[in-house]
């Protein structure tokens, strides 16, 4: 600490001569004449990118521009400042010792740049991307200005015990950086797998869900290990915690353990995979993406409903593609006691050859079920194969069709009927 209050009182004599205020005069110039070109560059980049460009490796470009914009531009400054100052042989301690804490500045933020767009798009990765590259150039800060020992031997002065481990607030600094940087790592190699596993040809959906989920889990459990032994912490010290945490599963966690146990056992045994038409109780929809928890279901009017995996495992699904995505459809018709039968069902035949998405194997078939009250009942039943893009239109078009070609030959769809005949209980005079 000595060497840390000495630097400071040092820095504080340099300042207060007149050399010292032109240097920090100097410093306040570039950094204003920095942040006004920032705005401007800012300002231009959003014009490039306009509104409609929303990703691709020009987006990328500008952005990572714009962000060394201001470091870069105050490191010209400076240095055209501190040339300035060597020509009338002051001295520009302050200014030289700018440069290198402008330029691991301007490093830091197109590296945790990089590192976010490494992630998936995310809200809260961006607000973060600022509070990570504060942090980052402030330590590199620290080390260029000497402090770096002494703030460390600091922090690794009060300390506890646990078991035979030493823990002390550098071992835990060291401990979340650790687990920070080998969890990065784990997300490259697990989205490298992912990204291998798209590709391949011979590797089915719900397979590519399961290699995903299953080595992005053990790789960050080995990230979170591997973090533990490099600051020095003991496994075994561990023990306690695990048997807390079974104790926490068995009071509290047992249904989220349970929906993540089910999740794996719903990828494993491929039940319901991505794509796939399911209805669960009173919903219907096709299954979007199969998350660690729940599954997600989205109907034709556009709501995602998330089920939780117990649900699945435990309770009546039906899968409408799950070895055969060949549904059939049913629409009932109703025709007059005085027409021809068989000649509606074969006009009922040929309104369904209009329709592209009616299969033509299996062929539509007509049947006549039952003579009805007011009718004779018919029904057609077609086959699809895409009942995920719904069935609605599909038998709007065809009664359509049956009620053109009804009007056109004839064919009557009769309404109910009936006669009403009045009882009374008085007698009639004679």
């Amino acid at each position: 600490m000595e060497k840390f209050i000495s630097f400071i009182r040092e820095q504080l004599v340099a300042i207060a001569n007149v050399q010292g205020l032109t240097q920090v005069f100097i410093l306040a110039v570039c950094a204003v004449g920095a942040w006004f070109f920032q705005r401007y560059m800012s300002e231009l980049v959003l014009k490039r990118l306009g509104k409609a460009e929303k990703s691709g490796l020009r987006r990328v470009a500008l952005r990572g521009i714009e962000r060394v914009t201001f470091p870069i531009s105050m490191l010209i400054l400076v240095a055209l400042g501190e040339f300035a100052l060597n020509q009338f042989q002051f001295k520009t301690g302050l200014l030289h010792l700018a440069v290198p804490l402008l330029v691991s500045l301007a490093a830091i933020r197109i590296s945790v740049y990089a590192l976010r767009r490494a992630f998936s798009p995310s809200p809260a990765l961006k607000a973060w991307e600022s509070v990570i590259g504060t942090v980052a150039w402030a330590i590199v800060a620290v080390y260029l200005l000497g402090w770096l020992p002494d703030i460390l031997q600091a922090l690794d002065g009060p300390a506890i015990k646990l078991g035979d481990s030493r823990v002390s607030l550098l071992t835990l600094i060291k401990l979340l950086l650790s687990i920070a940087l080998f969890i990065v790592l784990a997300h490259w190699l697990s989205r490298f797998i992912e990204r291998r596993a798209r590709r391949s040809a011979h590797i089915s959906r719900s397979m590519r869900v399961v290699l995903a989920k299953s080595s992005r889990f053990i790789l960050y459990a080995l990230a979170i290990l591997v973090a533990l032994n490099s600051v020095g912490i003991d496994l075994t010290t561990l023990t306690v915690f695990g048997g807390a945490l079974g104790v926490g599963i068995g009071f509290g966690l047992q249904r989220i353990v349970s929906n993540f146990i089910s999740g794996f056992i719903l990828l494993f045994d491929r039940s319901i995979r991505p794509g796939d038409v399911i209805s669960v109780g009173s919903r219907i929809g096709w299954v979007v993406a199969l998350r660690a928890r729940y599954i997600v279901v989205k109907d034709r009017d556009g709501v995602e409903t998330l089920i939780p995996n117990e649900t699945i495992i435990t309770t009546e699904v039906t899968n409408l593609s799950y070895s055969d995505r060949h549904v059939r459809v049913k629409i009932p018709v109703q025709i007059s006691y005085d027409n021809d039968p068989e000649f509606a069902m074969s006009l009922m035949i040929k309104a369904c050859q209009e329709n592209d998405r009616i299969l033509k194997e299996p062929a539509p078939q007509s049947r006549l079920l039952a003579f009805g009250d007011n009718g004779i009942n018919l029904e057609l039943r077609i086959w699809l194969n895409d009942v995920e893009e719904g069935v609605g239109k599909v038998k709007s078009d065809v009664n359509l069709g049956i009620w053109h070609r009804f009007k056109e030959h004839g064919i009557s769809i009769p309404f109910p009927q009936r006669d009403v005949r009045i009882i009374s209980d008085t007698p009639t005079k004679k």
